[in-house]
């Protein structure tokens, strides 16, 4: 299978942090519109993709709220292998699920002006019932690995479903690094607020997890910085 670009497209502060008080400062809000249009705006730069991934803390953070999903532990068995949901969406939200947990109330979620279809990136070994709870509520699902998730095979089977060339990876910290470690991203896209704050409970660009990765330095090289319109630098970088 091939692999499209995957473009790790992260909103950040100055000291490199994607979530924390900063988030709450008029000039992160402002930030925050550069950052989406970029890839989502009437004009993208980044316009070849489907959608975008992201991880499951992300998702339960911004959408599912750490509810429990209700699930029918009678369910019939679901029939084998991916479940693509009938829907009228042109964008694709792609969340992350190594243990079948995320609590979705309906199929799709709302990021400023775009509605996204959410496709559930999950491993065969996740329950019948948690795959028969997202037939129910019609959200999509996509089968990479069989107990441990695969991301090269996850991305791949994106391309071959959905037909584009780009793959934007949005976080959180730990799947930036994991995809990058795994050699999966290909470009490094950063919009940096200019504010900071000093919480240590912030998450940042990328962060290591001894269960999935080590923690070795990656090199960078630099495309191009841009000064954007609100104060905020746009970074662009190949990964090395």
């Amino acid at each position: 299978m091939t692999k499209p670009k995957i473009i790790v497209h992260m909103h950040t502060s100055l000291n490199g942090k994607i979530n924390g008080p900063h988030l709450q400062t008029e000039e992160s809000r402002a930030s925050q519109i550069e950052y989406y249009n970029l890839f989502l705006g009437p004009d993208p730069f980044y316009r070849d993709h489907s959608g975008w991934l992201s991880g499951s803390t992300t998702s339960e953070v911004n959408f599912t709220h750490y509810k429990e999903p209700d699930l029918d532990l009678d369910a019939k068995d679901v029939p084998p292998g991916d479940f693509l949901a009938e829907h009228d969406e042109t964008i694709h939200y792609f969340a992350i699920d190594r243990a079948g947990k995320l609590a979705w109330s309906r199929n799709t979620i709302t990021y400023f002006d775009t509605s996204a279809h959410v496709v559930e990136i999950v491993p065969a070994g996740v329950s019948n019932a948690y795959k028969d709870f997202l037939r129910r509520m019609n959200v999509s699902y996509i089968i990479a690995g069989e107990e441990e998730l695969d991301f090269a095979v996850a991305i791949s089977k994106i391309q071959k479903i959905y037909g584009k060339d780009q793959l934007l990876l949005n976080g959180g910290g730990g799947v930036n690094w994991s995809l990058l470690k795994q050699g999966l991203v290909d470009e490094v896209s950063i919009v940096m607020t200019p504010v900071a704050d000093g919480s240590t409970e912030s998450a940042s660009l990328f962060d290591g997890n001894p269960k999935y990765n080590d923690d070795g330095p990656v090199g960078f090289e630099l495309i191009n910085t841009k000064k954007l319109p609100d104060g905020s630098v746009w970074l662009r970088y190949n990964v090395k």
